[in-house]
């Protein structure tokens, strides 16, 4: 069992992407910043807003790359090179096209679907091993509409949606701070699926 060491909401930075559907991994680690009394502060070595959880696992740190998503990668590696975190021990919150909103899921490994900001982490790790929380923001129908949707604003009813999934994966925050990540995968899915 790998305990969690660093956990990464994806976004871009700036007051006007702030509200859009792209920046729904910050939304969460954010949240969950708060929710922990952790103060995320500029951290230029590590390209982003970071804080740190101390735990009786160890030190967690909270990171929000400021490096545009498509280069989240270099904010990723830079923190987890100089504190020697290993992909097991990764987080990374993200906004999920084949999700619908309202949905959160848990995942560790597998393909970056397209996801700019997961691939750059891909490229910089050299490993596709760490854990996702996929925060489904729904797919506008046509590969031509994406770039628009991610970056829009969510609708009043959907931004809720939204909120509601991100507040179920802040509730297995208890068995996410122990590494028991098939206790946080049963709970998540099976809030989400009610």
């Amino acid at each position: 069992m790998h305990p969690l060491r660093l956990i990464v909401g994806l976004g871009n930075p700036g007051a006007q992407y702030e509200d859009t559907r792209h920046n729904a991994g910050f939304w969460w680690l954010e949240a969950l910043a708060r929710k922990l009394g952790v103060s995320l502060r500029n951290e230029p070595k590590f390209h982003g807003r970071a804080g740190k959880l101390a735990s009786s696992q160890g030190d967690v740190w909270l990171l929000c790359p400021d490096t545009f998503m498509n280069l989240s990668g270099k904010s990723v590696a830079a923190l987890a090179r100089f504190y020697k975190i290993s992909p097991e021990s990764i987080l990374v919150a993200h906004d999920e096209l084949d999700l619908p909103p309202g949905t959160a899921r848990l995942k560790q490994g597998g393909s970056h679907g397209g996801q700019n900001g997961l691939k750059d982490i891909h490229t910089q790790l050299g490993s596709s091993n760490y854990w996702r929380l996929r925060i489904g923001i729904g797919h506008p129908g046509s590969k031509e509409a994406v770039t628009g949707h991610v970056l829009g604003k969510p609708q009043p009813a959907e931004r809720e949606q939204m909120l509601a999934a991100i507040d179920a994966a802040l509730a297995v925050w208890p068995e996410l701070a122990t590494g028991n990540f098939a206790a946080a995968q049963l709970k998540l899915h099976t809030v989400a699926k009610k």
